[in-house]
């Protein structure tokens, strides 16, 4: 039998008014489990791995998936929402024109929908209860999900248990993937929060508990008599711990010299691999697999499903794929997409895709010598222009609203002060729910976004949110609260070096100026740390910041052209400071050909340090720079 499972009311809520405020949720697990038969501490592990909990206000997800038990209704869904690319035309590839992503199609008929997308539907049959109450309603939501799960459970020839152990595989057909790699990934990971037991608020402020079950055991030999396909795994690079198939990216010839859609290589033999690049699909997932699949577009090297975390493969690692929009990053990146929008504030990502990734992540960390940190884990808004006419063009993805701090605890890098307050440094951490900087620009360019948590905090002139916001002068432009404008903005795990304080505000260096942000004591929106920083060599005013860290030209064979270390718009003043992330050999990955034999990596002397510039990465020369501890 199962422990109990914990209800505990709303902290600070009185005992009289519990049961109608804190522990509402609770005690929808606790009916929905009793009138359908499931284990409620199953209906809670189920539902954590889809959403944590959240109702996120009746708002669907990135695969139109509702409420506590992540319901998919895609067809409603994509009727409601419209597909919002508006970053940059940046080239993916670095070096030659390619398309935008993903144009809105039309909301498909639910029978052209694959189970997984229309769950909702099959719950409202099952509990006579409305679509609408099912999307919009949290109990009725839950209520649903226990139908199915029992529904399940039935058909797998199971009696409706009250051991949690023996619903291993209705667990597994809950998820909706029609393959054993990927339903038996996501029991795992339910099973998992099973016996080491959860505990949060919710994003409607209840308190939901789950007991730990240690010793939970489940017969996982169940999934055997589920009928799903075997997936096509022989050529993956994952971890066991995540389903993975391969749906490779064609490398092909398609007239006039041109091909398609990566380049043939041999890292980490030829040239280490030193970043991971997160990106979402601003698209969905069946669409995305066509493209990459399309020899005149571009190619990452992995795709990660919203509904259950599913990984497709599409380039080997030792391999280059055209995604980052920097030939420098491409040519010592492994890219992922994220099925996701950056403009749907709403549109979250499940539990399922987050743990998924960053297992992946950790995995490619320690095959690879990746550091776990924000300056070699980049989002693709993060990665910079290698020119400085490709400054303007750069990508903005996964936007203010992916969790950066819950996916460094998920991959084991939780962000925490590692200083005094007088260390030099602060890592930007704010609260994610609680923080929430307008945006706007979301749906209609200037209106304001729904208001939600983010990763984001907003910089300022000065001390006080009346000072103008900080101007990026590579971008040229006037600075604002778009969803996509990074002139003055920093994210979560982002370090940089304190210049100033004043009252509850923080200043640093960024973008060769001052910046502010509030970080008050109370929920304070950083931490302290400390480490190397670089600043200019004494009797320069200043120094140029480039992106890309290419070799000096008495390095380049005489049959591979010669490629300019050009500076970006930027320059570093002065007595200021900026962390350090990494010490680069100047490289380049010479590939303009389908012949992979005319590939070469050429390696040059001069040597680059990595800083954390602005919002985005930046390189500068070890010769113009010194080395020295942070302090302030």
């Amino acid at each position: 039998m199962a422990a109990a499972t914990l209800l505990v009311p709303l902290l600070g809520a009185a005992p009289s008014d519990a049961r109608n405020t804190g522990d509402r949720l609770q005690s929808a697990f606790a009916s929905a489990a009793a009138e359908y038969h499931v284990p409620q501490s199953v209906l809670l592990g189920v539902s954590y791995l889809q959403s944590r909990w959240d109702a996120h206000d009746g708002a669907p997800s990135v695969t139109g998936g509702y409420g506590p038990m992540h319901l998919t209704d895609a067809r409603t869904a994509l009727g409601e929402q419209v597909p919002h690319h508006s970053e940059g035309s940046e080239d993916p590839r670095g070096d030659s024109a390619r398309p935008p992503l993903h144009p809105k199609a039309e909301p498909p008929k639910n029978s052209q929908l694959p189970a997984r997308l229309r769950t909702l539907p099959k719950a409202a049959e099952l509990t006579g209860l409305s679509a609408e109450r099912l999307r919009k309603d949290p109990a009725a939501n839950v209520a649903g999900g226990a139908a199915l799960l029992a529904a399940e459970q039935k058909a797998l020839g199971r009696p409706l248990s009250s051991d949690p152990a023996d619903w291993y595989g209705a667990v597994a057909r809950f998820s909706g993937a029609d393959d054993t790699a990927t339903a038996a990934a996501y029991a795992n990971d339910v099973y998992a929060v099973l016996r080491t037991g959860q505990r949060r608020h919710t994003d409607a402020g209840q308190l939901v508990a789950l007991a730990a079950q240690p010793r939970l055991s489940p017969d996982t030999g169940q999934l055997r008599r589920a009928g799903l396909r075997t997936l096509d795994t022989d050529e993956t690079e994952c971890p066991p711990t995540v389903s993975c198939e391969w749906v490779p990216a064609p490398y092909e010839q398609f007239g006039e010299g041109d091909y398609g859609n990566h380049d043939l290589g041999n890292r980490p033999a030829s040239q280490n691999i030193r970043y991971i690049v997160i990106h979402d699909t601003e698209g969905t997932w069946d669409g995305v697999l066509k493209m990459v699949q399309d020899p005149t577009y571009v190619s990452w090297q992995y795709s990660l499903r919203s509904t259950d975390g599913h990984i497709a493969q599409h380039v080997k690692a030792k391999d280059v794929a055209w995604h980052a929009g920097n030939w420098y990053i491409n040519a010592k990146s492994i890219g992922l997409e994220h099925e996701g929008f950056l403009a749907r504030p709403d549109a979250w990502y499940t539990e399922a895709m987050y743990l998924s990734s960053a297992r992946l992540v950790t995995y490619l960390a320690a095959k690879y010598g990746i550091p776990l940190d924000r300056q070699h884990i980049l989002g693709h808004d993060t990665v910079p222009g290698g020119t400085a006419s490709a400054v303007r063009g750069m990508h903005t993805d996964p936007g203010p609203y992916w969790d950066w701090r819950h996916y460094f605890e998920l991959l084991g890098r939780p962000i925490v002060p590692t200083a005094g307050p007088y260390g030099g440094l602060v890592t930007i951490r704010p609260d994610y729910a609680a923080n929430r900087p307008e945006f706007t620009g979301c749906v209609t360019a200037g209106e304001p976004c729904a208001d939600h948590g983010s990763s984001a905090v907003r910089l300022y002139s000065g001390p006080g949110e009346s000072y103008p916001l900080i101007k990026d002068v590579g971008l040229g432009t006037t600075p604002g609260k778009g969803v996509n404008d990074l002139s003055s903005r920093v994210s979560t795990g982002q370090q940089y070096a304190v210049a100033g304080r004043e009252g509850e505000w923080t200043a640093i260096w960024y973008l060769g100026q001052k910046a502010w942000f509030k970080n008050p004591r109370k929920g304070p929106t950083a931490v302290s740390a400390a480490g190397p920083v670089v600043t200019p060599k004494d009797g320069a005013t200043s120094v140029p910041v480039y992106g890309r860290a290419y070799p000096e030209v008495s390095a380049y064979p005489a049959d591979v052209p010669a490629q300019e270390v050009s500076p970006l718009p930027y320059t570093l003043p002065a007595g200021q400071q900026y962390a350090l992330g990494d010490r680069v050999s100047g490289q380049y990955y010479y590939a303009v050909g389908f012949d992979d034999a005319s590939h070469r990596v050429v390696i040059g002397k001069d040597q680059y340090y990595e800083i954390q510039f602005g919002h985005r990465v930046a390189f500068v020369r070890a010769e113009d720079v010194r080395v020295v501890p942070s302090g302030w």
